[in-house]
């Protein structure tokens, strides 16, 4: 029987450093696209998947992300007291049931299978998801929720990927695709960052997984891959042919808002789906 899909990780360690100077005091995670931060934006996507226990993989001043996730006492008292009941739902609106949410350290920056790695002991022996805050895929249902209704059907490790120019493989974590049913591909081999000449598709793996917890095992071997790094990619590939493994094709729009463009593209796109906004929106795009 496939076991439910009760946790996930969200690594929110990283630098930011495409975005400095504003990350030098800002997480990258707390960045927001339109008024929502992108960690707010994972956090609801898992929740509508029916993940209920979120496990945040933290670093060094990253305590505003704790906050955000806690009652602002101060503020509440504020907006009840001005009868400002829209605004206070809003502020509490990411509240989640105490004891949801819980955090771990990355003590270094190893890469993102050490920072996976690092949630061992709070993942158990359990499936688990794994998200990144800063890969903001717009769609409904969301991609998660996509994933979990494969994984009801599939079980084993399934990850998110598009198809991307031949020339952009050496960016990402690219399968070695084998049979196709329906927008799930079985995956025979997963490579990191190849070279385009080298690289055995162009599907690439963006920042959604569901991976069984053997997975941990293979990241404890803390194996240096490309980048200098300890690589997801390369523990998953170890899972290959030990367990179903599968890509599925997302339906939705993804944004990189790990990079400037893809943050703006985010914030437009989510503006022209405001009816506050689209109208006024588009006509100050004309002026430009």
């Amino acid at each position: 029987m496939t076991k439910p899909v009760r946790k996930i990780v969200l690594p929110v360690a990283g630098l930011g450093t495409r975005f400095l100077p504003a990350t030098k005091a800002i997480p990258k995670e707390m960045l927001p696209v339109l008024d929502r931060p992108l960690i707010q934006y994972a956090v609801e996507e898992a929740i509508e998947a029916g993940i209920r226990d979120i496990i945040l993989v933290t670093g060094r001043n990253k305590q505003v992300m704790e906050d955000h996730f806690d009652h602002a006492y101060e503020l509440e008292t504020i907006l009840q007291e001005r009868d400002k009941a829209d605004a206070l739902d809003i502020a509490r609106s990411m509240l989640q049931e105490e004891g949801r949410i819980a955090y771990v350290r990355q003590m270094r920056p190893r890469g993102l299978g050490h920072a996976v790695w690092c949630a061992r002991e709070l993942v158990n022996d359990e499936p688990f998801a794994v998200a990144l805050p800063d890969d903001l895929i717009k769609g409904k249902p969301g991609t998660l929720k996509q994933m979990i209704d494969a994984y009801n059907v599939h079980g084993g490790n399934i990850v998110a990927t598009m198809d991307v120019a031949k020339e952009d493989t050496s960016k990402y974590g690219v399968i070695t695709p084998g049979k196709a049913n329906g927008s799930c591909i079985e995956v025979r081999g997963l490579v990191e960052k190849p070279h385009p000449e080298d690289a055995p598709s162009t599907q690439a793996v963006v920042g959604r997984y569901i991976l069984q917890p053997e997975v941990m095992q293979a990241l404890s071997a803390k194996e240096i891959g490309a980048g200098g790094e300890i690589q997801l990619t390369d523990a998953m590939a170890k899972m290959i042919g030990t367990q179903p493994f599968h890509a599925l094709e997302f339906e939705g729009v993804r944004f990189d808002c790990g990079s400037k463009l893809g943050w703006l593209m985010a914030n437009v796109a989510m503006g022209m789906e405001d009816p506050a906004l689209r109208d006024r929106l588009r006509t100050a795009m004309h002026a430009i």
